[in-house]
């Protein structure tokens, strides 16, 4: 039965539902996996930057969520959705294809991620040997965050966190059936919310669907994302700077740190966000940890020393 106190995103994000209390139910907090200049330049800047998905290493995800949507739209999920929808509105699916369409090109080309994992409790001293090999090279360093500000109702920043689902197409097509009971279960509720808001969250629903889902071989990364597409929603306070990273020139947008609380958004900046820092496998461990100590100090946080560990993972790098 629904009652008053569903929320219009258990119905319309039900994966994002799902993973959101797991995280809160268990204690989890994010980390973000990186070398270590870059977590210099976080600290130092004050700042996370959102890179170009078109110019991150696995490009292709977006392709593949693009694929998976379409094929599982095509089927029997699809089919089903699509006359659930229209019992509660007539026609309502060719408002959401023509709208989904014609912003199809932006979401390729001009979104912008930043990338966090869930951070399990008993990874507090070692990390996670396969975020090591891949994102930290010879001196990686973990960012392990509080989550409060990635639940926050805010639309300050018009930038959205959403977990990553892992799934193939078949795997696709039950989380767009799930959708489909999720809105008959609730069909009076969707039907008070009115079609032109019923519509935008179809849209953000497949927006996230298609931007947040990878190849089911990527599922140990635990991935939840930031994603900002500023021709569909321009923000105020995210920063626009052209960066060259690792040879190549690109656009980028940062995040600034700072809590806005007039807008409803409080605890990003350094010493509420940062909970901890795990320096990874490296030749150099005390000589990051006595750099990394300065400039948690510098930032303003308590006591930096508590805060940091160094994975011993005999990980040869």
């Amino acid at each position: 039965m629904i009652t008053d106190q569903i929320q219009p995103g258990e119905i319309f994000f039900p994966y994002a539902s799902e993973r959101r209390k797991a995280v809160t139910t268990n204690g989890r907090r994010l980390v973000h996996y990186t070398r270590a200049d870059a977590a210099i330049n976080i600290l130092k800047s004050k700042s996370i930057w959102m890179r170009k998905a078109s110019c991150m290493n696995d490009f292709m995800e977006v392709q593949h969520g693009l694929e998976c949507l379409a094929e599982a739209y095509r089927g029997e999920a699809g089919a089903d959705l699509k006359a659930t929808l229209n019992g509660i509105f007539n026609g309502i699916t060719g408002d959401l294809e023509r709208l989904f369409d014609g912003w199809q090109p932006f979401l390729r080309r001009d979104t912008y991620v930043t990338c966090f994992s869930e951070h399990l409790n008993e990874e507090d001293d070692l990390g996670r040997l396969s975020m090591w090999r891949a994102y930290g090279g010879t001196t990686g360093v973990a960012l392990v965050v509080n989550t409060a500000p990635f639940f926050s109702p805010s639309d300050a920043l018009r930038a959205y966190s959403s977990p990553v689902a892992y799934l193939d197409d078949k795997a696709f097509g039950q989380e767009l059936l799930k959708l489909a009971d999720h809105i008959k279960a609730a069909a009076d509720f969707v039907r008070a919310l009115g079609r032109e808001t019923v519509t935008a969250y179809l849209f953000n629903a497949f927006k996230f669907a298609a931007l947040c889902t990878k190849h089911p071989g990527f599922r140990e990364e635990m991935e939840w994302r930031i994603i900002y597409t500023p021709a569909i929603e321009k923000s105020p306070h995210l920063l626009k700077e052209v960066q060259v990273i690792n040879g190549t020139p690109q656009p980028i947008y940062k995040i600034p740190l700072r809590n806005l609380p007039n807008e409803n958004l409080v605890g990003i900046e350094v010493p509420e966000l940062l909970q901890s820092v795990i320096i990874g496998p490296t030749d150099y461990a005390p000589a990051i940890r006595e750099a990394f100590e300065s400039l948690l100090a510098d930032a303003g946080v308590d006591d930096p020393a508590s805060r940091i560990r160094v994975s011993d993972i005999p990980l040869r790098v």
